[in-house]
C-alpha cells in the first residue's frame, strides 16, 4: 500500500506539533519533518521535542540549499543531527545522493534497524530519458540505500510517463514524483505504479515542492486508498485545468457506482502527444476542452455523427482494439440549459422547441461555439456568429 506522507514545513517546533496532529486527524500515514524550515533550530533541544508523542511515524529530512532545501551550513553537523534522529526512534531518514556515500560512511554501520534510509535526487529542471532515470536508480540502489527517492520536474505532461515506466521496474522499494502542475499525475497515481509513499500537503501555505496536492484532495477527490494496478485513468484535457470542477464531479459520480477508476485534471500542451504517449487501455478515456476540442477531431480514428457534423469533440474512449473513438456532448447540455432560461422545454421535435424561429447570437467560433451553434440551428433557431476573426468564422 502506498503510505501517505504529510510534510511539515512549520516556522517552529510549537507549529510542526499541532501539524503533525492535524495531520493524523486528516488521514496521514506519516509525516516528514523538514527541520531545514525551523528557524534558529537546535537539534539537542529540539529533536526531543518534536519527536515526543508524535502521532505518527516520522520521516527527517535536513535538506540543503544546494538540493532545494533551506540548510546552509555544512554537512558533518547536518549528518550528526540526522544520526541524532536515528537514535531518537524515526522511522525513516532523508540524505542526498550527492553525499549518500559519505553519510553511510558516517554512520559506521550504527544505523538502527528501526531506521530505513532513504536516499535521494531531484532535478528541478526537467524529467531525463528512461534510461537515465534507471541509471540513477541503479546509483542509488549502490550506496546502500533502503528506499529509493527520485524527483524530477515536468516541462509536458509526457515526461510522467517515464517515471511510470522505471517506478514499475524498479526492484526496491521506489518513491517517484514528478513537481509541476504537469506532473500532478505522478502524485495521485503512485499506488498504481507501485510507488512507496507520495506527499500530501495539509493546505496549500504549508507546500514543500511544486504540485503537491493535499491530504484532502488524494483522499476524498481522488480516493486514493482505493487506486490500485487495474485501476484505470480518466480525466480532463485542457490548458489551463487547473480552475475545473470536473475532477470532484466525475470522481464522486465512479465512487457511487463503484467503478475502479480515477478522473485527473490533465495539463497537456499537445494533444497528439499526450494520447500517443498514453495509449495502454488503462488511459481509457477523457474529457477535452479548450483548446483541444477542434484538434481532438484529427486524433481519433472514429466519430459519432454529431461529432462529425459539428467538427469538435469534447469526449474521447478508448476501444479494447486501441481505437480512439470521438463524440460530442457539449451541445446537448448546453442547448437544454437555454431552453430552460427562456423559459420552455426542450423537444426532439425542432417546431415545439421554444428556439424554433428564435435569434441566437453565438460569441466566439471556438469547439463549444461550434457545439452550440449546430444544436441551436437543430432546434430551428436562426443563428448568428460573432467572431474576432473572418476565416474562423468562415470555418464554423
Amino acid at each position: 500500500m502506498t503510505l501517505l506522507c504529510v510534510p511539515l514545513v512549520g516556522r517552529t517546533v510549537e507549529e510542526m506539533k499541532i501539524d503533525a496532529a492535524a495531520a493524523a486527524a486528516a488521514g496521514g500515514d506519516l509525516v516528514e519533518i523538514r527541520l531545514d524550515y525551523i528557524e534558529g533550530f537546535r537539534p539537542r533541544e529540539d529533536l526531543p521535542r518534536l519527536l515526543h508523542s508524535c502521532p505518527l511515524p516520522v520521516l527527517v529530512t535536513y535538506r540543503p540549499n544546494w538540493e532545494g532545501g533551506r540548510y546552509d551550513g555544512d554537512d558533518a553537523t547536518r549528518f550528526e543531527t540526522l544520526c541524532l534522529a536515528m537514535e531518537l526512534g524515526v522511522d525513516y531518514v532523508d540524505i542526498e545522493l550527492k553525499v549518500a556515500d559519505k553519510f553511510v560512511d558516517f554512520l559506521s554501520g550504527n544505523k538502527p534497524d528501526k531506521c530505513k534510509l532513504i536516499v535521494s535526487s531531484h532535478n528541478y529542471e526537467s524529467t531525463p530519458s528512461c534510461e537515465e532515470l534507471a541509471n540513477l536508480v541503479a546509483r542509488i540502489q549502490e550506496v546502500g540505500a533502503d528506499i529509493v527517492k527520485v524527483a524530477t520536474t515536468a516541462t509536458d505532461i509526457v515526461d510522467v510517463s517515464r517515471m511510470f515506466q522505471v517506478m514499475v521496474h524498479c526492484q526496491v522499494p521506489m518513491i517517484g514524483l514528478v513537481m509541476s502542475e504537469r506532473g500532478l499525475m505522478s502524485r495521485v497515481l503512485s499506488p498504481k505504479f507501485g510507488g512507496y509513499l507520495t506527499f500530501g500537503i495539509l493546505d496549500a501555505t504549508k507546500t514543500s515542492a511544486s504540485g503537491q496536492p493535499t491530504l484532502e484532495e488524494l483522499l476524498d477527490i481522488y480516493n486514493i486508498r482505493c487506486i490500485g494496478p487495474d485501476t484505470k485513468v480518466l480525466g480532463l484535457i485542457a490548458n489551463p485545468v487547473k480552475q475545473s470542477k470536473s475532477p470532484i464531479l466525475h470522481n464522486k459520480c465512479l465512487q457511487s457506482v463503484g467503478y475502479n477508476a480515477v478522473y485527473l485534471p490533465l495539463l497537456a500542451d499537445d494533444l497528439a502527444r499526450f494520447l500517443d504517449t498514453y495509449s495502454s487501455p488503462d488511459f481509457s478515456g477523457f474529457s477535452c476542452s479548450l483548446p483541444f476540442k477542434v484538434d481532438a477531431v484529427h486524433c481519433c480514428h472514429e466519430h459519432d455523427a454529431v461529432a462529425k457534423s459539428i467538427g469538435a469533440i469534447n469526449t474521447i474512449v478508448r476501444k479494447s482494439d486501441g481505437k480512439l473513438v470521438g463524440y460530442n456532448t457539449d451541445y446537448i447540455g448546453a442547448i437544454s440549459a437555454i431552453e430552460d432560461g427562456i423559459g420552455g422545454l426542450g423537444s426532439k421535435d425542432a417546431a415545439m422547441s421554444p428556439l424554433s424561429g428564435r435569434l441566437i447570437v453565438v460569441v466566439g467560433a471556438g469547439g463549444a461555439a461550434k457545439a452550440i451553434a449546430y444544436g441551436a440551428k437543430k432546434k430551428g433557431a436562426r443563428v448568428v456568429v460573432a467572431n474576432r476573426t473572418y476565416e474562423s468564422f468562415k470555418v464554423l
